[in-house]
């Protein structure tokens, strides 16, 4: 993070530069490959059984396609285009949605401040909205980002700097994914099981909150 990051007496201080967004997603592809085969578990129990090797074949072409001297933006929009070229099923669009939007949303700035980085994910949140037509209560990665970018929202408002955002915004996305448990899918592979998808965690609410918890020990780094 780069200078003053760590500031937490007003709202919204710190800020992250194109070296941090390409940490966070070396960080990320890290902790995918660490948790593919638990990932490809919580799959194989409702879905296609490919969602952690789908994942990490993605994110390990997301590194390689981080581009130098770039700005942000730019930065979070090569791994996007990466993660959808590499990875299969619904994960690669999707994750690729999330960069992509994240990535456009920061325009050409070469440093992004908590508010900038807060209209980011809520236009990711959005854009996986428009493409998945999902909602909070469907067992998807919704249930784990929908309530990241409101904690986030609520962090900011209340006077968090961007570090301190983030880490709201893991927490929220990890209850989110634990959330998912008890609940019974309505959209995806998953929902042609009916009640036995009751009883097992979403995989793209639980690698949603690993890419967030990513995001938060990233920006907490400064």
């Amino acid at each position: 993070m780069s200078a003053g990051s760590t500031d937490t007496g007003s709202t919204g201080t710190g800020s992250m530069d194109a070296g941090d967004f390409a940490a966070w997603i070396r960080r990320t592809a890290g902790r995918v490959s660490a948790d593919a085969e638990r990932l490809t578990r919580l799959d194989a129990a409702i879905g296609d059984g490919d969602h952690g090797l789908n994942l990490d074949r993605g994110f390990r072409a997301a590194v390689e396609a981080l581009p130098e001297d770039a700005p942000p933006g730019k930065v979070l929009i090569a791994a996007g285009r990466a993660i959808v070229s590499k990875t299969g099923g619904a994960s690669g669009p999707l994750y690729g949605t999330v960069l992509r939007r994240a990535g456009k949303s920061f325009g050409d700035a070469a440093g992004v401040d908590a508010a900038a980085l807060g209209a980011a994910l809520r236009a990711a949140l959005e854009g996986v909205q428009d493409l998945g037509k999902a909602a909070e209560g469907d067992k998807t990665m919704v249930d784990a980002l929908a309530p990241a970018v409101a904690a986030y929202e609520a962090a900011l408002a209340g006077g968090s700097d961007l570090a301190g955002c983030a880490r709201a915004a893991a927490e929220a996305a990890s209850k989110g994914a634990d959330g998912t448990v008890p609940m019974r899918a309505r959209k995806g592979r998953a929902s042609y099981l009916g009640e036995r998808s009751e009883g097992h965690m979403d995989p793209g609410a639980s690698s949603t909150a690993l890419v967030l918890e990513a995001l938060a020990d990233t920006a907490g780094e400064g």
